[in-house]
């Protein structure tokens, strides 16, 4: 017996003039069947129907059998593999297959002969939400028939329904998330205002609620991404629908047809599937090509920032030279590096709080700041003024060698005797005050005989005396030893001075 859709499907056809043998080929049915259905009315189908189905059924000696399973199972739904492995094994043989025997439980369910005592829970539907305010997230695992098995990123955006997807063959960690869903904001070209996820350990740690706490590194994330979070309560899957159904669908629709051995493989043919068919054909629930509706979700969108957690990738680093004084520039202010990087490129990448500082050549990290909000402020920090890669006793000796003059010898050891704790600070100074190539050796002599006569033995000071002789020089001063300007000033002997002492009642009586 033909269903009743292919009956009134015959019945159309008919009206339309069609005749027998065309209907037959157009609905793929046997000659006879057609030529049955042709010229019976709608009243004989109603009773043709109703009198099949009370007919003698090949079940129907198990009837009472059959009630007694789901009445020992207190009515619940059972599958019915396992209702006929029970008729099976009681009766070793049975006059149908599993296939017929649903068919007779449906057919006890539909005369009320059986009633099913299901929870059935009552939701209304998720209302759309507007462009831009909310994508949801969720995983699933697959085994390929090469024995590889995928792990699935997935991510639909509620408005759009515009897709994303990400393989791996390990299992999800926190930051493996975190770069996940980076490389989507990248993909959909912005960030979402809204994320749905369920309570996923690998970002909710408890909930008790409503109270939510996520784990530390995603608790970041989601700060300086500025996200909003739904997260679903748990047995709750009609919140996230249609993320749900992304799942099912990469599963039975991509990855069923199709097998890989490796991960490239897989994640080069997803996402040429995602962009021909999961976002370039008509999405079913809106009516619309998801491509297409993202150009303008696009407009709601929260702009792309930077993030910590992307911070070693070289694709977003940005280049900058530093000066002489080891400083680069960025957002109209200083950031000081390690001596040994001024005047050499480095690369840099700024999150929302932070900079950092890479070598160009190794990748290695060399430099974090805080960023100033201040413009035009020098930010520093001491240790990157300190050599750590050379001993304070290497820094030493080289100080000590960097001129062949016996007095910069004897002034180098008293001032390491002076400056014991900031011994390392006092020759990185040295060194970047005093240049071998450029430093005039005279006037640098007499400079230093001027320091060790008046017992001065800072690099800096050493640094200003040897200054006020390079003008002098320049001015064409006689710039030998001049008693009368480098002795330092005689302090002169002055007679005690006595002050007057006035009675407090001169005072009180100003003021009265």
């Amino acid at each position: 017996m033909v269903n009743k859709r292919m009956f009134q499907n015959i019945q159309k056809l008919k009206r339309q003039g069609v005749t027998k043998s065309k209907i037959s080929r157009d609905l793929k049915l046997d000659m006879k069947t057609v030529a049955k259905y042709y010229s019976m009315s709608a009243e004989e189908y109603l009773e043709l129907k109703n009198g099949s189905m009370y007919r003698t059924k090949i079940f129907d000696p198990f009837t009472d059998e059959i009630i007694f399973v789901y009445k020992s199972n207190n009515f619940q739904k059972l599958n019915v593999a396992a209702v006929y492995d029970y008729l099976e094994e009681k009766y070793s043989s049975l006059p149908g297959s599993e296939k017929t025997l649903r068919n007779y439980i449906n057919y006890l369910i539909a005369t009320n002969q059986l009633i099913i005592t299901e929870k059935v829970r009552t939701y209304s539907t998720v209302p759309e939400m507007p462009p831009g305010k909310q994508m949801q997230l969720d995983f699933g695992e697959y085994k390929c028939k090469s024995g590889l098995k995928l792990y699935v990123f997935a991510i639909v955006l509620s408005c759009s329904r515009y897709k994303y997807a990400a393989f791996q063959d390990s299992p999800f960690t926190t930051h493996d998330v975190i770069h996940h869903l980076l490389n989507c904001f990248d993909y959909i070209g912005g960030i979402p205002h809204e994320l749905v996820i369920d309570q996923d350990k690998l970002m909710v740690v408890s909930e008790n609620k409503g109270d939510i706490i996520y784990t530390k590194d995603f608790s970041y994330f989601i700060e300086e991404m500025n996200l909003s979070m739904y997260v679903c309560r748990k047995a709750d899957p009609e919140s996230k629908g249609k993320i749900e159904n992304l799942i099912k669908f990469i599963k039975y629709n991509f990855l069923a047809t199709r097998d890989f051995e490796n991960i490239p493989d897989a994640q080069e043919s997803l996402f040429k599937w995602l962009k021909r068919r999961a976002n370039g054909k008509i999405c079913q629930a809106t009516k619309k090509i998801p491509a297409i509706i993202l150009e303008s979700e696009k407009l709601a969108f929260q702009e792309i920032k930077n993030s910590i957690f992307r911070k070693e990738s070289i694709m977003h680093h940005d280049s900058r030279q530093a000066n002489d004084k080891a400083l680069i520039s960025f957002n109209a202010s200083q950031y000081q590096l390690p001596v040994k990087y001024k005047n050499k490129n480095v690369d840099i990448y700024a999150t929302k709080e932070k900079l950092f500082v890479f070598d160009s050549y190794t990748g290695q990290e060399i430099a974090e700041h805080i960023i100033s909000h201040y413009p035009g402020k020098i930010v520093t920090d001491r240790k990157y003024k300190r050599m750590t890669e050379v001993s304070a006793k290497e820094l030493k000796e080289t100080v000590k060698k960097l001129f062949d003059l016996e007095s910069w010898e004897e002034f180098a050891i008293k001032n390491f005797k002076i400056f014991s704790r900031f011994a390392r600070d006092q020759c990185i100074d040295a060194l970047n005050k005093f240049n071998v190539d450029e430093t005039k050796k005279d006037i640098l002599h007499q400079a230093l005989s001027y320091c060790l006569k008046n017992k001065t033995y800072s690099f800096a000071n050493l640094h200003d005396t040897y200054q006020h002789f390079m003008y002098a020089c320049n001015d064409n001063e006689d710039i030998k030893f001049n008693q009368r300007i480098l002795e330092p000033l005689k302090s002169k002997h002055h007679e005690s001075v006595s002050v007057k002492n006035r009675n407090l009642d001169i005072y009180t009586s100003i003021i009265n």
